[in-house]
């Protein structure tokens, strides 16, 4: 029976295209890019004609059938059938995916200084960056991974809000329309100064509010006083004599506009016919002060209504000047809180330095810390710098409490990195300098211990271009069995490292 051929992965394994050319931290190079799209290998296969793509772009392209292999077309090798791109005819490069996967790798996003592998961008960096761009999933702007959910709380005007009065959703852009309908909004009574009135019980509070102002009864005959609810009495009291010169001429003024001249011989059903008229003229007279009444009522209400809008816009334009200044204080707290942190950041690191090339480095937590680790939460630990002189190289370790490569899962791993510092142009390179890596028995007994001199040639020894090389140590530096029973390298939950640089020739 044939043996089965591989075939490609499936899309949870290699969805994606290939990684952008930027990524690379040190100079590309032709092998390691798909021949499709012409990015940088991800999950490479290699075709029968040699060629290689990504996972994902050698499916996509064969999908639909055969296709003739581009980069053959392209090189003038094409040959049937080596030449042509079909399902089961490629398999999966594993060589070329550790060549790639171990190229050393910068984040493309701006401001952002991760530095690592290319298997550790495509493991933990990769869609995780903080710096990463988004849109906004309501207004479409453009915002960095960790601004977005600030701005969906503050700053996004399509955000939903929850009055704070009547508790119902609106659009931040229409707070100002919502808050003129609020039926619970606080309003302000003008006869007695009373606050906070819902909009919905004002027109209930002002007809029993004995200090709001009302028109006097005697409007309808021209009176135009304006007179609190409690002091009308008082009013009416005082100005009985002008009301009632008011009503004279209000009634005298009916009686004339109603008289007629008496006809002498006139019938008795002339007389009745003219009586009737007087009455319903007076009726219509009745009614018109009656209309009157309510115009001067609705004149009245919306002169309420518009002082009510304008004291609205004036509190609307106080709370977003306000609004305005919580923001900027907030940015400027930020900012405060983020130089405080760097500051004390720099201050714990100089003062845990030291500067003659011997550094202990005091792990507490151990137990913890180490859960954390064979969990994954944080597999790996990087400790405080220290310098072999004040202007000489500067360093520090990296230690896995569950192991790392050859020694996840069975031993402690530990490993020296050379880091860039500001002496760097005046020291001499590559680092050359025997190193000695001790776990500490808090009992003085017996030291766990392991040296080596580093190899010249490697990229871990030379004068670094980023903030920290490569590491390199002890994988299987001490087996976990030691430490998990009874033992003097823990005590108090706490373990010692310690690390001695020779310093004979510098």
């Amino acid at each position: 029976m044939a043996a089965q051929e591989p075939s490609p992965p499936s899309s949870l394994e290699g969805n994606k295209p290939g990684f952008p050319k930027k990524i690379l931290a040190n100079k590309l190079e032709d092998k390691h890019l798909c021949n499709i799209c012409l990015k940088i290998l991800r999950r490479p296969f290699q075709a029968q004609c040699g060629h290689r793509f990504c996972s994902y772009c050698f499916t996509k392209a064969v999908s639909s059938g055969p296709q003739k292999c581009s980069a053959c077309i392209k090189e003038d090798i094409f040959e049937e059938p080596t030449s042509i791109l079909k399902q089961g005819c490629a398999f999966p490069d594993n060589a070329a995916k550790r060549e790639v996967e171990a190229l050393e790798a910068v984040c493309i996003n701006e401001e952002c200084c991760w530095t690592g592998t290319i298997k550790e961008y495509e493991a933990n960096h990769e869609g995780k960056c903080d710096f990463r761009i988004l849109p906004c999933p309501s207004c479409k702007e453009l915002l960095r991974a960790n601004e977005v959910e600030r701005h969906n709380e503050r700053e996004c005007p399509e955000r939903t809000l929850n009055c704070k009065y009547c508790k119902e959703p609106f659009h931040f852009k229409n707070i100002k329309a919502h808050d003129e309908i609020c039926p619970k909004y606080p309003m302000i009574c003008e006869g007695c100064a009373k606050k906070k009135i819902p909009r919905e019980k004002y027109v209930d509070h002002i007809k029993l509010c004995t200090k709001f102002r009302t028109p006097c009864r005697f409007h309808v005959v021209g009176c135009d006083m304006t007179v609190e609810k409690e002091k009308i009495h008082d009013h009416e009291q005082a100005c009985s004599y002008e009301h009632l010169n008011l009503l004279l001429h209000f009634i005298m003024g009916i009686k004339l506009s109603g008289a007629v001249a008496p006809v002498q011989g006139a019938s008795v059903g002339a007389a009745l016919e003219l009586r009737r008229c007087q009455e319903l003229e007076l009726k219509v007279s009745t009614f018109e002060n009656i209309v009157c009444v309510l115009n001067r009522e609705m004149e009245r209400s919306a002169t309420t209504m518009e002082a009510y809008n304008r004291q609205h816009r004036l509190d609307q334009d106080k709370i977003e000047i306000l609004n305005n200044k919580v923001r900027q204080l907030e940015r400027t707290v930020g900012l405060r809180d983020l130089s405080i942190v760097e500051m004390e950041a720099k201050m714990r690191e100089m003062s845990a330095a030291t500067y003659d090339g011997v550094f202990v480095w005091k792990i507490s937590d151990f137990s913890k810390k180490r859960q954390d680790a064979v969990a994954g939460r944080a597999p790996a630990m990087f400790s405080p710098a220290f310098y072999t002189s004040k202007y000489g190289y500067k360093m520090c370790l990296r230690i896995y409490l569950n192991g790392d490569g050859t020694g996840r899962g069975t031993h402690l791993s530990l490993f020296f990195v050379v880091m860039r510092g500001h002496s760097d142009a005046l020291l001499k390179w590559p680092f050359n300098q025997k190193v000695t890596l001790m776990l500490l028995d808090q009992n003085n007994r017996e030291h766990i211990i392991d040296a080596f001199r580093p190899d010249i040639s490697s990229s871990s020894f030379q004068r670094p271009v980023s903030d920290m090389n490569i590491a390199s140590g002890c994988p299987l530096f001490c087996p976990l069995s030691k430490l998990d029973s009874k033992n003097s390298y823990i005590r108090d939950d706490t373990i010692f490292i310690k690390a001695i640089v020779d310093l004979t020739g510098l």
